[in-house]
């Protein structure tokens, strides 16, 4: 099982940020990653929708032989993960938007949370933001399009920026200290972020902690690489191999896979 590789899923190119992550901290392990582009973006579905998708991508992964499954995707942890952690036998890894350091270290008590419509109606994200957030000014908003933008390879765009703008706006208007990011996809947008922000906000995702997350669990669980020679790293994408190449480091390309 150690031998085995790490499964990471998302619907598209979002969750290279995680993959990126994981693989500079566990360089020895093997990895697949599993692009839904088809299927992007997963904040827009149902819940029931998000489950449907959910279970397929973690059925071809187990089929793949995965040891351990990352959902590389806010909207998917936030509306499955609790179905598959109690109907698969391997452990899973979620993604959570950071609300819990964005909360205890804001100073001006106001924080910004930028998430997919998916994320912040889910009951697991009100759960943990009723917990972290009872003395903070929270200023949430839907991103509403820029995941597709994303996944059509327009992170340098007019339309990105307007769409930010428009975003931000009302954050800056409430001071807020913290720009949370609850979508894998939103960190490719941090150059763009920077340039529209005071340099005092800052800028959260949760691509670290999960790494660190997936370290300790296959370490608790005894299922950590043992192997010394270079990795085995497998892209698949159901859209466009070119806009999950463009984001990719050098050396990694992705394959075609009708899923």
């Amino acid at each position: 099982m150690k031998k085995q590789p790490i499964g990471i899923f998302d619907s598209g190119i979002g969750g290279t940020s995680i993959f990126k992550e994981v693989h500079t901290l566990l360089p020895n392990e093997n990895i697949i990653y599993l692009a839904d582009s088809k299927n992007a973006p997963y904040g827009n579905k149902s819940e029931e929708e998000i489950l449907k998708l959910s279970i397929k991508n973690t059925e071809l992964l187990i089929n793949k032989g995965c040891k351990l499954i990352i959902v590389a995707c806010n909207t998917a942890t936030t509306n499955a993960i609790n179905y598959l952690r109690e109907n698969y036998n391997i452990p899973f890894i979620g993604i959570e938007p950071a609300i819990k350091p964005a909360s205890l270290n804001s100073k001006s008590k106001s924080i910004g949370i930028l998430a997919t419509k998916g994320t912040l109606s889910s009951s697991l994200f009100h759960k943990t933001s009723g917990i972290y957030t009872k003395e903070i000014n929270v200023i949430e908003r839907v991103g509403e399009g820029l995941v597709p933008l994303i996944e059509a390879g327009k992170i340098d765009s007019d339309e990105i920026r307007d769409l930010l703008k428009t975003f931000i706006k009302p954050m800056l208007k409430a001071d807020i200290d913290h720009l949370v990011l609850g979508c894998t996809h939103y960190p490719y947008l941090i150059p763009e972020l920077r340039k529209l922000l005071p340099i005092n906000i800052k800028i959260i995702d949760s691509g670290l902690a999960v790494a660190k997350q997936t370290k300790a669990v296959l370490e608790d669980n005894n299922l950590q690489s043992d192997i010394n020679s270079s990795p085995n790293i497998q892209f698949y994408t159901n859209g466009n191999i070119k806009i999950l190449n463009a984001v990719l480091d050098y050396g990694f390309s992705a394959k075609h896979l009708d899923f």
